[in-house]
């Protein structure tokens, strides 16, 4: 039995055009139905496969803001989001999330404005802006991580070291533990190597689960790591 809080989404392609960009990217082009089994899953593949697109449609349908932050946050700085929301429809479990987070790295700057300006007595400001870009990426998920919630994070490592990102990992799976759920577009080989997550790719046209072993940012990293010297020769010659 699917236990998660958000068991997966289907896409009706009626509600989309038939001149839309989205008919033109092979992985989700396909797609009609797409199931969460673990409470962790990661999204990956190369640039322009889809992976921030699916991730944005599934929490605007979800009920978040598109430029991130809470259910609460309602603003926009530039509506850039695809159609793809409007034709999509998630399947919640019979557990309710109790609380919910949208990150998304490219529009992180515009969420943390909108918290100052949001705040109050009752709620004073975490000062996103009064920290370093990584700090206050690492600040926010761990002031919004709680058990039963759901977590929708596109690229979290693109501001935090690697030992940030190990932290990182650490806050996931402790709060994966206590009943939230994550959905997760990443590039980052630390990430991705949470035990028992499962991992989709989108390389290759369609969507489809792969081992740690078998996606590239483990395999370009390993050969990086492992071959440096005659790699960079043979780049750089």
């Amino acid at each position: 039995m699917n236990e998660q809080l958000m068991r997966g989404i289907w896409i009706d392609w009626t509600r989309i055009d038939s001149h839309s960009y989205l008919r033109r990217m092979k992985a989700i082009s396909g797609l009609e139905r797409l199931e969460f089994k673990k409470p962790v899953t990661f999204l990956v593949g190369e640039n322009g496969t889809g992976k921030s697109t699916l991730l944005e449609a599934v929490a605007i349908a979800s009920g978040f803001n598109p430029e991130g932050g809470t259910r609460n946050y309602r603003f926009s700085t530039y509506d850039s989001h695809s159609e793809l929301c409007q034709a999509m429809t998630v399947s919640r479990g019979y557990r309710k999330a109790e609380w919910g987070y949208f990150l998304r790295a490219e529009s992180f700057y515009n969420v943390a404005t909108k918290e100052t300006e949001y705040a109050d007595i009752a709620h004073p400001s975490a000062g996103y802006h009064e920290k370093s870009h990584g700090e206050s990426f690492l600040a926010v998920v761990q002031n919004q991580l709680r058990p039963n919630g759901l977590y929708l994070f596109d690229e979290p490592e693109a501001a935090l070291s690697p030992q940030r990102q190990l932290t990182l990992l650490m806050e996931i799976a402790e709060c994966a533990k206590r009943g939230s759920q994550f959905l997760i577009a990443t590039h980052s080989p630390i990430l991705l190597g949470l035990p028992g997550a499962e991992i989709l790719s989108f390389d290759g046209g369609t969507i489809h689960p792969c081992k740690y072993e078998e996606t590239e940012s483990y395999q370009v990293t390993e050969m990086f790591i492992n071959n440096r010297k005659q790699l960079l020769e043979q780049l750089l010659s």
